[in-house]
């Protein structure tokens, strides 16, 4: 397959399975197993596409964080957002900054993301299956007690397969924040956790990109962003009226199939 094939590819994928609980870095890297795709250069492209989903975040809450920008000298419920999103950023990004390299040595291979997949949907399928706290609506109201706990629930989506979006959105529930909530939550706090680990590790590994290479990221980069602008919305909708069990479902089978596939 050409890199201008395996540059749409990747883009498709990226956009559908960023916000959704079921891991896009595992989605990536199976991908790029199943192409042939692999090595240094492709787990740069499978990070850089990433940028895509994030600003599909930041176009669709565009009003909302003008708001937020403009609000904090005189709003407290803006610079109660702001720092309920920044407290959540600090766990991950510690150990993400202390455990990066050997993250990406050891982690980032098919049998460790199925087995991520698995833990996923067994921790989606319990925590649907609790007695959940009071639901509170907005992030503002959260306060900083939830938003640390959201942070540390962050922390799980450093193996990749578990998903950033399952980690976070079930750290919300968890906490006592509506599934929506919990969701809008998970897409503010990708905004500066997914850019500055993207930036890091292009800033780490760039040399491994080849000459060319800037047109195939550019189309991956505006794949990304479309297919995760309709992602999203079509998540916000979904989350309204049902559980996330059906995702916990699909993890389990296609982390099956992985394990069957590459154990060795």
């Amino acid at each position: 397959m050409s890199l201008f094939w395996i540059s749409i590819l990747l883009g498709i994928v990226e956009g559908l399975t960023e916000f959704l609980p079921i891991s896009s870095t595992g989605h990536l890297i199976l991908t790029s197993e199943l192409v042939g795709f692999v090595g240094k250069r492709s787990e740069v492209f499978t990070v850089f596409i990433q940028l895509g989903a994030i600003f599909a975040v930041v176009w669709e809450y565009r009003r909302r964080l003008i708001d937020t920008v403009k609000g904090l000298r005189h709003r407290p419920e803006s610079r109660s957002f702001v720092f309920t999103i920044a407290l959540a950023i600090v766990p991950a990004a510690l150990l993400g900054f202390a455990f990066h390299d050997p993250i990406k040595e050891r982690l980032f291979s098919p049998v460790p993301v199925a087995l991520a997949l698995i833990v996923g949907a067994v921790a989606i399928l319990v925590v649907e299956s609790l007695p959940l706290p009071l639901r509170i609506e907005r992030i503002e109201d959260a306060g900083w007690k939830r938003g640390l706990a959201v942070g540390f629930a962050q922390c799980m989506a450093l193996w990749p397969g578990f998903s950033r979006s399952a980690a976070t959105i079930l750290g919300g529930m968890g906490a006592g924040l509506s599934r929506r909530a919990a969701t809008e939550f998970s897409f503010f706090l990708a905004i500066p956790t997914m850019f500055g680990a993207t930036i890091w590790d292009l800033f780490k590994n760039h040399q491994h990109l080849e000459p060319g290479d800037s047109a195939a990221l550019a189309l991956s980069f505006a794949v990304s962003f479309v297919v995760a602008w309709f992602a999203i919305r079509w998540l916000l909708g979904f989350v309204a009226t049902h559980s996330l069990r059906p995702f916990a479902w699909y993890r389990l089978a296609i982390g099956v199939v992985i394990l069957i596939m590459f154990w060795n």
